[in-house]
């Protein structure tokens, strides 16, 4: 079942022309047969839905769900999802910011949750505009005793008055030493590391554990869009995947106050920014985003590199894209899969089992509504935002920036674990009672 798959190694050395795609969801047919719309809640006006993170214990059967304020009147903060019932989500608490009137600009964006210590919190990233408290990056919440929605309270903020401007992303990492680090893009030449056990018991002064650089940062204007942490089972090492300014970088950050710089991904034709950068479980293969409309989502091999043979990979061995006119926002990897929330295309899903040729698999698109309504203008930058999978069961989760939140399930995928595939069981999933 193959929409759309080029091999860019030689292709990206020249002009590429792409043919009209006649992409096979429609509004009456909206998914491949192999997907099952389980269940559907809207959430409110359009364009007030981004980033989503799903819990992975079934017993604790909660998702949360950024809500920003791409347009006005909309309150800026949390919503809560019980998916007890997969069929029925129900929103149980609503998060918000304090004097709405006096927090303009995106608002919450990213969202991630964490366990430590046999209790259960949630960070929520903010970005505010002008006003009083723009450098406000994040909020902690203790959400242990759900689902009584009165037990939710807030135990921690995150600010940086000299980086003003909030946190766009976040990602939460278990660090081989023990420590649960929060990762947070910044208005800098790099990302902010923070402990989040100093956070927890009040240690703001001394929460700063680390800042990774950006290599291309030119006059100290770099910075960061997203990016991943994992575990390098073959190195025993821990390892750092950003993409920013001049494209991607790999870093070694076992000793996490001295990241080693282990590859660059620059010079790539047609990126000059990078955006979402997760490995494979094995950390040889890498998928990268760029956000441009028009531009494929690409597939590098690290392998020259991490032997040492080049420092810079600058030709993907690949690339996929669900239809040449639109761009992807997010992605999770579950080898051989690859969950997308690719805006206009919702939820796509295709197969890395052979990394030279990505094969679609799946999809389903969340949003059918106008083509000319965007949060970037024109034609992009609506529908599918967030994706999330839940390990033990399989279940999907998307966030929609105007339908709102959806689960779903794919046939023949009924969990996840590496070792069944024959790789390492590393997924951006975090071990947290290990």
């Amino acid at each position: 079942m193959r929409f759309f798959s080029i091999a860019l190694v030689t292709a990206l050395c020249a002009t590429v022309s792409f043919a009209q795609q006649n992409t096979p969801w429609t509004t009456l047919e909206p998914g491949s047969d192999n997907i099952e719309v389980v269940g559907h809640i809207a959430l409110g006006a359009p364009l007030s839905v981004a980033d989503l993170d799903i819990e992975q214990e079934m017993h604790r059967p909660y998702a949360y769900v950024s809500r920003a304020g791409r347009v006005n009147n909309v309150e800026r903060g949390t919503d809560i999802v019980d998916m007890s019932d997969p069929s029925n989500p129900k929103v149980i608490y609503r998060w918000r910011i304090e004097n709405q009137e006096l927090h303009s600009g995106s608002g919450a964006m990213d969202v991630k949750h964490f366990k430590l210590n046999g209790r259960y919190y949630v960070v929520q990233g903010l970005q505010f505009g002008t006003g009083p408290n723009n450098d406000l990056g994040a909020v902690i919440l203790d959400v242990t005793d759900l689902p009584d929605p009165s037990s939710v309270k807030e135990v921690a903020r995150i600010y940086e008055p000299e980086l003003p401007g909030g946190f766009h992303n976040i990602f939460i990492y278990k660090h081989s030493d023990g420590r649960v680090l929060l990762m947070t893009t910044v208005r800098g030449p790099g990302a902010h590391v923070y402990d989040l056990g100093k956070l927890i018991e009040g240690d703001r002064e001394n929460a700063l554990a680390a800042v990774i650089p950006v290599p291309d940062a030119q006059d100290g204007r770099g910075s960061y869009h997203d990016f991943y942490a994992g575990y390098h089972t073959e190195s025993d090492s821990d390892r750092f995947y950003g993409g920013g300014s001049g494209g991607y970088y790999v870093y070694d950050i076992s000793d996490l106050e001295n990241p080693d710089l282990l590859v660059t991904l620059t010079n790539i034709t047609g990126v000059s920014r990078g955006h979402t950068f997760t490995p494979g479980p094995s950390g040889r293969y890498v998928i990268a985003e760029t956000e441009y409309q028009y531009a494929p989502l690409r597939i590098f091999d690290l392998k020259p590199a991490l032997d040492g043979e080049q420092s810079n990979i600058s030709r993907p061995i690949s690339a996929w894209t669900a239809h040449w006119e639109n761009l992807v926002h997010n992605h999770e990897v579950r080898w051989p899969y690859v969950f997308v929330s690719g805006y206009h295309d919702g939820l796509q899903i295709f197969s890395m089992m052979d990394p030279q040729n990505p094969e679609t698999v799946g999809y389903f698109d969340t949003y059918t509504g106008s083509r000319d309504q965007g949060s970037m203008g024109g034609n992009v930058g609506n529908g599918a935002f967030g994706v999330d999978v839940r390990n033990e069961d399989g279940l999907i989760v998307v966030s929609d920036i105007s339908t709102g939140f959806w689960t779903f399930r794919m046939e023949g995928f009924n969990g996840w674990n590496g070792e069944d595939w024959g790789v390492p069981h590393i997924s951006s999933v975090q071990k947290w009672d290990d």
